[in-house]
């Protein structure tokens, strides 16, 4: 998987843009605030139509323009693949194009180009609360199950109304009668989410076990424990079940959420913890190991995406290496000696030897 040209129109502080890069490693050097992440930002959205950084998409077009246009040439699945994004300020929706034909949704360029990001505040992710680690799990997911992407925007519109159902009773009594219809649908969809995420972290930490291992020398052993609703047993049962779980749980919450003018309960609300030997990273664990623990899930997330298409992600490294010691230098660089790699720095002699070097100052090519 290689994305081999890059032209980006009025993206961030872009206002036009073409770049060719190597099949390997790419280092992206310059001083802070020219544009080193907004070009890693480029890449991430291109393939996934998600970005890291903003909320709004009006925050990722230049200022002053009325649209941002992201296109890339890219070779996978083994053939050359083009992928195309045109976004809008206010409401007018994005457009997605794959190799010249207009496309209704995401799903339909899934597989053409993945990336796996790793940036500083994913290095204290284990240390951080509930909501950065699953936003580390759902971007992985969005990109290897694209049902899953689908389920989880379903979600959060379902989240939202309900919530504000949960608002509006105050003034409005008569809303509740509709809140059994949002309830029921929010634990179908729900239990969506807990079955793939049951099985994604499986998966993640048994992978992330080897890399952790080969790290530490064996000397710990790496576990990783997904936690939902205290209703659900077993993560791994069937949906139905799932769901017929998660209804009692929202139903013990019932008054609390009418107090409280919120949505209480559900697989919003899950976390993912890490141990190593039996002791809990988040609570007890030092910044060393906390660092290499976020080390291993990203590489095991990188090596999920290989084994599910096939191909090597395109992996983004932002700003990440100045963050660690040399001996976990040492290891990330061992570990990208295979596929595409974007590396920020701000230090240009500093990584110069890996491969292609790319100056940006101010939103320009040096």
């Amino acid at each position: 998987m290689e994305l081999r040209e890059l032209k980006l129109r009025n993206f961030r502080n872009y206002e036009d843009l073409a770049l060719e890069f190597d099949p390997g490693v790419n280092l992206i050097v310059g001083q802070n605030a020219q544009g080193k992440t907004n070009l890693l930002e480029a890449v991430a959205y291109l393939g996934s139509g998600r970005s890291f950084r903003a909320q709004k998409t009006g925050e990722m077009i230049r200022f002053g323009a009325d649209f941002a246009d992201i296109e890339g040439e890219i070779f996978s699945q083994e053939r050359a693949q083009s992928l195309r994004w045109v976004l809008f300020n206010g409401s007018r929706p994005r457009q997605i194009w794959r190799n010249g034909a207009k496309k209704k949704t995401t799903a339909e360029i899934s597989g053409v180009m993945s990336t796996v990001l790793f940036c500083p505040e994913d290095l204290m992710v284990l240390k951080s609360g509930a909501s950065a680690r699953r936003r580390l799990g759902d971007s992985a997911l969005c990109q290897l199950r694209p049902n899953y992407d689908a389920a989880l925007a379903e979600y959060n519109r379902i989240l939202e109304q309900k919530n504000r159902i949960l608002k509006d009773h105050f003034e409005n009594p008569a809303v509740l009668e509709i809140l059994p219809e949002y309830n029921a649908r929010l634990c179908q969809v729900g239990a969506l989410l807990i079955s793939y995420r049951a099985r994604f972290y499986q998966s993640l930490g048994q992978e992330a076990a080897k890399f952790h291992g080969a790290f530490s020398g064996g000397a710990e052993n790496f576990s990783l424990e997904y936690r939902t609703v205290s209703t659900v047993s077993d993560p791994f049962a069937p949906v139905a079940q799932l769901t017929d779980d998660l209804q009692t749980h929202l139903e013990s919450h019932y008054r609390a959420e009418l107090e409280s003018g919120n949505c209480l309960t559900g697989p919003h609300k899950d976390d993912f913890a890490v141990s190593l030997s039996g002791i809990d990273l988040k609570a007890y664990g030092s910044q060393g190991q906390t660092r290499t623990a976020a080390i291993s899930l990203k590489l095991a997330q990188r090596e999920l995406h290989r084994r599910e298409f096939g191909e090597e992600p395109v992996l983004l490294l932002d700003d990440v290496l100045s963050e660690l010691d040399p001996a976990r230098q040492d290891f990330v660089l061992n570990q990208i000696k295979t596929g595409q790699v974007f590396i920020t720095c701000c230090e240009p002699g500093r990584f110069t030897k890996l491969g292609k070097t790319i100056e940006i100052e101010k939103g320009t090519i040096v």
